[in-house]
């Protein structure tokens, strides 16, 4: 962590083929990055295969990164589409043990609630977040994949949640 961070967040877009992070350390409002990747896992591995490599390579990267708080984001189910809030419920999971094991306290935000902050409008679209990500954190392209730019957009809203809680303290 940089001699003037005040503390680091690692974002996490949880997913079962791409999970995307982002650690950003924040001394004031705006969060400057640190990394930021993807975690991918092979589609035609068994579940317990793909699961098991999330976490391997999430413990690695807070083992690396050791950030102060861990952002991901909560779980939503769509009636038309349970399958696709159950698969990104497994890599949530492992997600949470992982953090839990490095000792990592986990903030939970709701993708609404990002976007909101990011864009002004909660249903943002893809799109939407990696341009929005693009210029507030004055990038020359948009991230990609597009699991990257939420992970920023997940470090950044959980970054500001926690200055505005830090500069609340007597």
């Amino acid at each position: 962590m940089s001699a003037r961070a005040a503390f680091r967040v690692l974002g996490i877009d949880p997913g079962l083929n791409t999970t995307g992070y982002a650690a950003m350390d924040f001394a004031g409002v705006d969060g400057v990055i640190v990394e930021a990747g993807a975690i991918r896992t092979t589609t035609d591995a068994p579940m317990a295969r793909r699961i098991e490599q999330i976490h391997a390579d999430l413990a690695e990267l807070l083992a690396e990164l050791r950030p102060d708080r861990v952002a991901v984001e909560k779980l939503y189910a769509h009636y038309k589409h349970p399958r696709t809030s159950i698969l990104m419920a497994h890599a949530r999971g492992v997600i949470l043990l992982a953090a839990q094991q490095a000792g990592v306290g986990v903030i939970d935000l709701a993708a609404t609630e990002v976007k909101k902050s990011l864009t002004g409008n909660g249903h943002a679209s893809k799109q939407q977040m990696q341009r929005a990500i693009q210029t507030v954190c004055r990038l020359d392209a948009v991230p990609e994949p597009p699991d990257v730019a939420d992970a920023m957009a997940i470090a950044l809203c959980a970054g500001r949640h926690l200055g505005r809680d830090r500069r609340a303290q007597p």
